[in-house]
């Protein structure tokens, strides 16, 4: 199979999970009442529920690494379709939750990202533009060899991407970090008052050196 037609069935198999996702998260919103889950107590769910939520969450990482896995040739590429799964899923995920539940209203609208390891909070427009830059830079890394092996970012540039993941996971994480306690109960009373966008806009920045650098080397050739 070329590689065209491998990065088309990664990208189908990710607008499927995140329809699927959506699905699943508009049902136990709605039951918990939670559509818009920027409110008081925005974490509710019963301890047992929450496991089995962390182990979902778990899953999804998991499915999307196995279909990326398939997909690649060696540990580049494979790398690439991860990021490609990743980000298609995500928007994805946004685009179907849409029409099924009328919430985001906009991109501004804060969502509960993700629960591991600390429940990660922001606007919906961060994680989507994070999530676009994945799918260039796996596009890139995936659809333009070079004698038969893939482009790579240089060290630098793959630090400054690195530098910038730990930077926007902090943006995400810091009301958790810095809630009283780690406990169920505390982080599940987190509800953010403002986002930083100005170290997010670092963040992304620093994010997109790699993708820069790729973009360079193609231009090179």
């Amino acid at each position: 199979m070329s590689e065209p037609r491998r990065w088309s069935a990664v990208v189908v198999y990710a607008i499927a999970m995140g329809l699927l996702e959506a699905a699943v998260v508009a049902y136990l919103r709605t039951l918990i009442g939670r559509i818009d889950p920027y409110q008081a107590t925005p974490l509710p769910v019963p301890a047992h529920l929450m496991r089995i939520e962390l182990a979902r969450e778990a899953a999804t990482l998991a499915m999307l690494g196995a279909v990326a896995w398939l997909a690649g040739r060696e540990r580049r590429t494979r790398l690439g379709y991860f990021l490609v799964a990743f980000g298609v899923w995500d928007v994805f995920y946004y685009a179907f939750l849409v029409p099924m539940t009328g919430w985001p209203r906009s991109l501004l609208d804060w969502d509960v990202l993700f629960l591991l390891p600390l429940p990660w909070w922001g606007p919906v427009l961060a994680p989507v533009s994070i999530a676009a830059l994945m799918i260039a830079g796996g596009t890139l890394v995936t659809q333009f060899p070079r004698e038969g092996r893939a482009p790579w970012p240089g060290r630098w540039a793959l630090a400054a991407g690195m530098a910038g993941v730990a930077l926007a996971l902090y943006t995400f994480m810091a009301d958790a970090l810095r809630a009283p306690s780690w406990s169920a109960q505390a982080l599940g009373s987190v509800l953010p008052a403002s986002f930083d966008w100005p170290l997010f806009a670092v963040a992304l920045a620093l994010m997109c050196a790699p993708l820069a650098d790729l973009a360079r080397q193609l231009r090179r050739r």
